[in-house]
């Protein structure tokens, strides 16, 4: 009898056997293709991202006039740098915001724990979807809401005050040299809608339920709870958070500049918004391209340590 099966391809069985040429020719001729779809999207980074930088870091290194003839200067700008008090002023206010913003993470944190405390999906789903709805504003609509709030004539903090009896402690909130770093903190209060919210509440939805079931039976109260078992499951989270923060302060700048525009008397400026004065005001653009190319190196440099944080994060945890 005749055995009519299909022959089989010993090199499809054999363990280690080469795959069949026509099968590699195929594979290779998808990955030709991949290249180059990519091509384009290289040759479009180089000329909107790449060329800036570089061309930054370029002419940082000489008396640059656009448009004219420019004179090579070597370091002089970088000198020049050390000796701009305005410029490391600013760095201190980026501390001081990145400072207020860690401290403010507790109010996410408050509002995930309620969140995630509520029993029925419907109510959950509700508040939750209230809370984020503020993330979809622009952030020009922001700034310039609070810009109207601290209006010094007009502005509602103001006016509230006159209303309850309170017109002494009205102020001239972002003209006031002394007050106007403390107004320029508290835009976007409550600082709720946000990415520290999501990751909050995200880590406390995914706490196993047999963790909290034997919390619940060894008498840990709510409170508790958050220090010993909520906070602990986060440590992963906040230290990208924390990382995350310091890169995103150190390219802070438009509410600045649309609120106070790093005004009175230089109280509110902030690296960018110094660069943007050389180089627009003060038209010295290869002053202004030192102080990016500083900048770039210190965000870059933070950026590492995040992409080396977010590596180690999964083997710790």
């Amino acid at each position: 009898m005749t055995d009519e099966r299909p022959a089989v391809d010993q090199a499809a069985i054999v363990p280690g056997a080469p795959a069949p040429p026509v099968r590699r020719r195929r594979g290779s001729r998808r990955l030709t293709g991949v290249y180059i779809a990519l091509v384009p999207i290289f040759l479009i980074l180089g000329a909107f991202q790449y060329y800036p930088a570089l061309s930054g870091i370029f002419h940082s290194f000489f008396d640059w006039r656009p448009a004219a003839e420019s004179t090579m200067i070597g370091w002089d700008n970088y000198a020049k740098m050390f000796a701009d008090t305005i410029w490391w002023d600013s760095f201190r206010n980026l501390g001081l915001i990145f400072v207020f913003q860690v401290v403010t993470w507790a109010i996410p944190l408050f509002a995930a724990e309620l969140l995630v405390s509520l029993r029925g999906r419907r109510a959950a789903f509700v508040y939750r979807t209230l809370l984020i709805v503020p993330m979809a504003f622009p952030g020009v609509v922001t700034a310039l809401v609070w810009q109207f709030f601290y209006h010094p004539n007009n502005g509602v903090i103001n006016r509230t005050l006159e209303a309850m009896g309170l017109g002494a402690l009205a102020q001239n909130w972002v003209g006031d040299p002394d007050i106007a770093m403390l107004a320029l903190l508290f835009v976007g209060f409550p600082f709720i809608a946000g990415l520290p919210f999501l990751i909050f509440y995200s880590t406390l939805q995914n706490i196993p339920s047999e963790v909290l079931e034997a919390a619940a039976l060894d008498g840990v109260g709510r409170f508790a709870r958050v220090w010993r078992i909520d906070l602990p499951m986060m440590v992963s989270q906040i230290k990208i958070l924390f990382f995350l923060a310091i890169v995103g302060t150190l390219q802070y700048g438009f509410t600045a500049y649309v609120v106070t525009g790093g005004g009175p008397d230089n109280a509110t400026v902030v690296p960018i918004l110094r660069i943007i004065n050389v180089a627009y005001q003060g038209q010295d653009w290869g002053y202004a391209a030192a102080l990016s190319t500083t900048l770039f190196a210190i965000t870059l440099v933070f950026s590492c340590i995040v992409v080396f944080a977010r590596r180690r994060t999964p083997a710790e945890g």
